[in-house]
This record gives structure tokens, sequence and C-alpha cells, in this order.
């Protein structure tokens, strides 16, 4: 089955469903370097570079000839709604839901997914979503939501997502079964096996994996990539390493407790949980062991990309490109059950 992929970012969400049996027809995104990433790894996919809000679905279709849309995917923003729930047309916030929307309305897939913050479903005491709800309803699909949390999933991160699947003419979608609701992966298990720093001369894993999971990382991969360190300021590094694992700012002395003003400043890792939300570069969250922020390659790895897919581009646009994309393994349980649902 066939899915296009709107908002594509890099292709988390595109590897997860590839992972369970779609085919990804084309990643539509307007920031090239996530689209070089998703071509790089979906390298038998179409991309296209735009701004869905200046695209016509006819100029879309053509990126994939003669060939049908089962599924659409995509996390638009939803800020452009009023106090009241309601969508006000002439917010330009509102261009990229309405062109969701829309491409749901044109190609009338056989189910959409759609993703995004998870307090959208308690925005404005659930005004919103329940406008968002009828909207997709008007056009036959029958909806079901959740929060999930992608630990829940095998995923070793606590972050939490608003999944909306709709099914055209047919009954409720029934979220996947969650996996790992009390053997969750824990950081130690997802990057305990990449070192502090890679050589100079070589980037082949420094020792065995040490855990399921990090076996399923490696398969296909011989070597580190995307795993090069942030040089900290003296000062900085020892701050950090006064810092527990698992602790945060409250572990520091009283006059280093302010010297950043957000209360995730100074947080490490948890080696026995799995990780914090992967943000998208910020520099607040630190490796449970050594003393400096988590390599792409890490934050990849506690997102659940395998090592063999490649981040392009600056190592400033990496850490924002495996930050906001949606975590493959929870992907890969949404796509085996939708498959389930959908059928031969």
């Amino acid at each position: 089955m066939n899915v296009l992929d709107l908002f594509c970012g890099c292709g988390g969400l595109s590897l997860g469903l590839q992972n369970a049996g779609f085919r990804i027809l084309l990643g539509v995104d307007n920031w090239g370097d996530a689209l070089k990433t998703f071509k790089a790894n979906h390298t038998n996919s179409n991309i296209y570079h735009g701004d869905l809000t200046e695209l016509s679905f006819s100029d879309i279709a053509n990126q994939f000839h003669e060939n049908s849309v089962d599924v659409i995917v995509g996390g638009p923003p939803c800020q452009g709604f009023s106090i009241s729930g309601k969508r006000d047309p002439q917010d330009p916030r509102n261009k990229l839901y309405t062109s969701f929307l829309g491409a749901v309305e044109h190609f009338k897939p056989r189910a959409f997914i759609m993703e995004n913050v998870p307090n959208l479903a308690s925005m404005n005491k659930g005004a919103i979503k329940e406008t968002i709800r009828s909207e997709f309803e008007a056009l036959g699909y029958v909806l079901s939501d959740k929060i999930v949390l992608a630990s829940d999933y095998g995923v070793p991160q606590n972050r939490k997502r608003y999944i909306l699947v709709g099914l055209l003419n047919k009954k409720a979608f029934v979220f996947p079964t969650p996996s790992h609701v009390e053997n969750k992966i824990t950081c130690f298990e997802a990057i305990s096996d990449l070192p502090e720093e890679l050589s100079n001369d070589s980037k082949a894993y420094p020792s065995p994996a040490n855990s399921a999971y990090q076996s399923k990382m490696r398969l296909g991969c011989s070597e580190i990539l995307n795993h090069e360190i942030t040089k900290h300021n003296e000062k900085t590094v020892s701050t950090i390493s006064l810092v527990p694992d698992g602790g945060n700012y409250k572990n520091l002395p009283d006059h280093l407790k302010k010297t950043r003003k957000v209360n995730i400043a100074w947080t490490r890792f948890n080696s026995m949980k799995p990780s914090l939300t992967i943000d998208t570069g910020h520099r607040h969250h630190f490796h449970y062991e050594f003393n400096r922020v988590p390599t792409v390659r890490e934050s990849a790895r506690l997102q659940s990309f395998p090592d063999s897919f490649v981040f392009c581009c600056s190592k400033t646009s990496q850490y924002k490109q495996v930050g906001n994309a949606v975590p493959p393994i929870l992907g890969e349980a949404l796509g085996r059950s939708l498959m389930k649902h959908l059928g031969p």
C-alpha cells in the first residue's frame, strides 16, 4: 500500500511504515536539509521540496504518476485555531493544517495518520480536537485518537504524541497494544556501546553490542556515523560533572543552580530509564555518564533510528532533524496495526 508523507522531515514515520510493509511514494517538506536526509535513506521514494500552502494537489500527484495513494500521513501545525476551537481561515498559521485536510479530501486515501503535540487533545478544553475531528468525519472517515507514549512500544524515550487515525468508511482503528509497559528500554541498553569519543582513524564499533536493542540498531551497519561530540568549555564540563546519573540542577551548589533559567537545565539522562524527550539541540540534557550533550547518533538511537540511517548537512541541522522526527519504532507499531485494518 502506498503512502504520501506530508511534512515528512527526515523520514522517521516513513521509515517505520516502510518497515511495517508500506511503500513510501513521496515525501513532501519545505526544509531542504531534511529532504536531503530523507532521500539518502529512502532511495526508492521521491521527494518534493516546497511549501504545501503553495502546491497544487495535481503537482503532488505528478510526482508519483499513476500510483494511487492508500495512506496519507503528516504532522501539520494547528496553532491557527481560535480560543473557541474554531479554525480561522484568515490565520496564516492555519494554512498547513488546511493543506493536510485538503490532501485527504482530494486523494481520499483509505486511511490517514495525523500526529501532533500531546496538548492538542486538551487545548481550549478539547474544543480544537473536536473541531479537527468533525472536519475529517465530514469527509467520511471513522476516527480514533490517543496520546501515545513512545517508550510503551520499545522506544528508549518517554516521548508523548497525539495520534489521530482515520479509516474511510470502515470501523474504527484500534491502536496497537503496548509491548514495553513493564520492560522499557533504558538509556544504558540503548547507547552504552557508543564510545565517549571516536578516534580520528576509525569509526568502527569499539566493543560488541551488549543488549538486544543495540544489536537491532547495528543491523546492516559496520561503523558509527554522526557521532561527532560537542566540545564544551571548561566551566560547563565542570558543572555537568557535579550532576549524578539521573540528576538535574537541584544537585548543584546554590551558586550554580540558577546559571540556566529553565527547569530542565543541567539534566542528566537516567541510565536505568528511557530518556527524556529528545529536543532539537537545546543542550539542556546530558549523557548519563559522559560530561557532554549526547551526540546526534546517541540522540538518534534514543529516537529508535538504526545506525544505518545517516543524517545529512550540518551538525546543528542534524540535531533538529532528529528532534523533530517521529520515532521509527513507534511508526512501525502504528503501521503494523494499520496494515491489519486495511487488509490485502
